[in-house]
């Protein structure tokens, strides 16, 4: 079955950094596009970033632009999010989906979460 896996979230400093990843079975990266987007309890979902299947383009929402890096190993069937000056805005629960494209909405696949907490 179709699994998306999170992992590389934690716990650090504002400025800090952290590389979130995404390991994908089933389906090879350029099959679909694979996005970010991040759930704080009480708001509305966030879209973060996502990187379209063929050819492989990123986007990225305007307030992580500079800071954030999508990218992906097909030979590890991954995608990673770099995280860079992170904020104590940046807090939440992200998530990796994959999307027919990025900016098409509805998520196909998703995986469980991995928790990002930037405080000092």
């Amino acid at each position: 079955q179709v699994q998306l896996v999170e992992s590389g979230g934690g716990s650090v400093q504002p400025g800090g950094s952290l590389r979130l990843s995404c390991a994908v079975s089933r389906f090879a990266l350029d099959y679909y596009a694979i996005g970010w987007f991040r759930q704080v309890p009480g708001k509305e979902r966030e879209g973060v970033s996502c990187i379209s299947g063929s050819p492989a383009r990123p986007w990225y929402a305007d307030s992580m632009k500079g800071r954030f890096t999508i990218t992906r190993s097909n030979a590890k069937n991954t995608v990673y999010l770099q995280m860079n000056d992170l904020k104590s805005e940046d807090t939440a629960v992200y998530y990796c989906a994959a999307y027919a494209g990025c900016g098409q909405g509805v998520e196909l696949y998703w995986g469980q979460g991995t928790q990002v907490t930037v405080s000092s």
